[in-house]
């Protein structure tokens, strides 16, 4: 399921797509030279603009007018970029250098004075809560067995899968699940609730023995050998049929006490965790085993039976295994009710709906037939769809088209960030190449996607702005050995880099020529004379040619 390593540079060396909004395929040769010509259209200009100048420096005077301290040329070229730039970005260039750079050098005075109740200060607020649940770490739903998947890896290959992060994390996740204030009352359940504090894997798993000796139905002891002793899906399998046994019997005696007092109803909610993890983990079970529609069977009703917990993403396992059914009716139903505008987003839920899409027209593909009769309705949806999911985690397409390698997936992810990528791809990268050509779209259309998101990323497209602080969480949650895919870069043309360095050199030659006028004349008149023949250098040398031929003549006339 992991093994897309090492095709990476063949996906990233095939055929270019073409040029229809987000398509790119190989192009004849009079399309060629076409596109070359339209793309080095701006050097042409600039090179005979200036070979313009150059040749007119001396009747329009532009030294004169440069030791002068004229400042025209200067705004114009100002101006002129400016109204480019707003054109080309939609906002202004002086402004955007002005917010982006300036106002953090300046401690952010705006900010600072902005009074509590003012506008600028509820969108400060609104915006740092948005980066607040972006950034927000996720127990992944997919995520793999302990002991039967993570720890077999450390044996083959020697690398550790988990960080400390991530496995810190699952710790309190456990606690919050497995353990309550009535604890005390079975002692099964304080052994159990130590158990989860424990660092040391061997030191838990006795402390499950030790709750199983004086509890034979400690569910959650069976559960933390399924997760951590069991070394294959089988031995899992056994232990999760145990604790669901014994977790039915303690959720029932908990049904019947929970008005008696607070206490009984928060161990009702903890037994009720217990139950849903152990349903959901046999689940997972049956699927790793093949048994997919047993699987489906126990998530829906999972869904039914406990609807309040959406939380749990149990949908994104469904999803799954109905893709794996290759049931696209039912994945389309699921779809309709989570893919919700009020609910939040995943990278399951939109590559999803994109592959969908895909589906109906990525057979019957070509780039070529698009560029010549351009997008039909169908291919125009399946394309803002694939634009849609790219924007929302722009790093899976990479792990789809195999031009980056695969590792397990953490036990948490990061939406939008390279680790949720990894959980995605893990698991459907099988889906995509199951249907014909829906990676040759995916390949041909992704990275049209960045076209359309404005630059820099202050607003968001269809999403919020790609949150900045989700390479430092991708790194704490991924393995040092995995190289964390960051957000693509969009790098400015030269055109822009040369307008910039050109206006800034030319506005500091006026201000030194306008500070020191004579010392900048006579630097200006020295550079000049570099360029001007010199007379004397010229005179010198007809002398020289009228000796050298002088004795060419004495030598042949003798």
């Amino acid at each position: 399921m992991a093994d897309g390593g090492g095709s990476g540079e063949a996906a990233a060396a095939r055929a270019s797509p073409a040029p229809v909004p987000g398509l790119n395929p190989t192009l004849g040769w009079r399309e060629r030279l076409r596109a070359g010509l339209a793309g080095t259209g701006v050097s042409v200009w600039l090179v005979a603009g200036l070979g313009l100048l150059y040749a007119l420096r001396i009747p329009l005077r532009l030294c004169e007018n440069l030791a002068a301290g004229t400042s025209s040329l200067i705004s114009g070229l100002i101006f002129v970029f400016e109204w480019w730039y707003f054109h080309k970005h939609g906002t202004s260039f002086i402004e955007q250098v002005s917010v982006s750079h300036l106002q953090p050098l300046m401690g952010g005075t705006e900010s600072s004075i902005s009074e509590p109740g003012s506008p600028s200060r509820n969108r400060e607020s609104e915006t740092s809560r948005q980066n607040l649940s972006e950034c927000k770490v996720w127990r992944n739903p997919l995520n793999l067995f302990r002991g039967a998947e993570y720890r077999r890896y450390t044996w083959v290959t020697g690398k550790e899968p988990l960080t400390y992060y991530d496995m810190n994390l699952s710790a309190q996740d456990h606690q919050t699940f497995f353990t309550c204030d009535t604890d005390f009352l079975r002692p099964s359940d304080t052994v159990m609730q130590k158990a989860w504090r424990e660092r040391n894997p061997p030191a838990r798993i006795k402390a499950a023995y030790q709750a199983l000796e004086l509890n034979n139905d400690c569910a959650t002891a069976y559960v933390l050998l399924a997760e951590e002793e069991a070394t294959t899906i089988v031995d899992a399998e056994k232990l999760f049929k145990q604790a669901l046994k014994a977790g039915e019997t303690i959720y029932r005696q908990s049904q019947q006490c929970q008005h008696q007092s607070p206490q009984h109803e928060a161990q009702l909610r903890r037994d009720t965790n217990v139950l849903v993890y152990i349903k959901r983990r046999l689940a997972m079970c049956a699927r790793k085993l093949g048994r997919i529609r047993e699987a489906v069977k126990i998530m829906r009703d999972l869904m039914k039976e406990f609807p309040p917990l959406t939380m749990l993403n149990i949908h994104e396992n469904l999803l799954e295994s109905l893709l794996e059914l290759q049931a696209y009716a039912d994945v389309q139903a699921v779809l309709a009710k989570y893919d919700d505008i009020s609910l939040p987003k995943s990278a399951a839920i939109c590559y999803t709906a994109a592959l969908l899409k895909t589906r109906t027209v990525s057979e019957k593909f070509s780039p070529e037939t698009a560029s010549r009769r351009g997008l039909s309705t169908a291919e125009i949806n399946a394309v803002e769809a694939i634009h849609r999911a790219v924007e929302f985690n722009p790093h899976v397409p990479k792990y789809l088209l195999e031009m980056k390698s695969l590792i397990l997936p953490p036990e948490h992810i990061l939406k939008r960030g390279d680790s949720e990528a990894i959980a995605y791809a893990f698991f459907h990268l099988q889906h995509w190449k199951r249907i014909e050509g829906a990676l040759n779209l995916l390949q041909c259309t992704w990275e049209g996607t960045f076209r359309m998101i404005p630059h820099p990323l202050e607003k968001g497209h269809l999403f919020y702005p790609y949150p900045s602080c989700t390479e430092m969480a991708d790194r704490e949650l991924l393995p040092t050995f995995h190289h964390v895919s960051v957000y693509p870069k969009k790098e400015l043309p030269l055109f822009i880099h040369f307008t910039a360095g050109f206006c800034s050199s030319t506005a500091m030659i006026a201000i030194l020529t306008h500070q020191f006028p004579e010392i900048m004349g006579i630097f200006a008149k020295a550079v000049l004379g570099l360029w001007r023949p010199q007379p004397w250098a010229s005179s010198g040398f007809e002398e020289n040619t009228q000796d050298l031929k002088s004795e060419d003549l004495g030598l042949s006339s003798g």
